[in-house]
């Protein structure tokens, strides 16, 4: 059903999204339980911090190939960029909403939020728009 190389690509991403997120989810509890920042601040700044750490870990290892990318590092970093801000924002509401609807803890709201977005929005986003590769196109040059 699944290739084997979609599989690694697959956990290779998770083990980005794990550091990128473990980095997140620490900062946010230190800046809103120490510094006192409300957590939809705290969400804001160490969601760009994750962020990163996981594009530099998705660009030199998870989607590195050898056909090359479909665009350049700029436009790799902008659409990362987009992919972030909703990927926060997300995040930010959906834990808001848990918390003032349901009375649920930011940081547990917070880790349910986050595997919904994690794989419903941003490793989609990720793999076919900001990473995806010439392979397709190195197909159909070579026929």
């Amino acid at each position: 059903m699944f290739s084997k190389k979609s599989i690694i690509t697959f956990l290779q991403a998770q083990v980005a999204a794990f550091l990128g997120g473990i980095t997140d989810y620490s900062l946010m509890i230190l800046l809103t339980e120490v510094f006192k920042l409300h957590f939809t601040f705290s969400i804001l700044i160490s969601g760009t911090v994750g962020a990163v750490i996981n594009f530099s870990i998705n660009r030199f290892w998870v989607f590195k190939n050898q056909s090359g990318y479909s665009s350049p590092i700029n436009s790799q970093l902008f659409k990362f960029a987009l992919v972030v801000l909703g990927s926060i924002s997300l995040k930010s509401f959906g834990t808001l909403i848990l918390q003032k609807s349901f009375q649920i803890d930011y940081r547990i709201g917070r880790l349910i939020i986050d595997s919904f977005v994690s794989y419903g929005f941003n490793y989609p986003l990720i793999k076919n728009w900001v990473f995806r590769s010439n392979e397709k196109q190195n197909v159909v040059e070579s026929n």
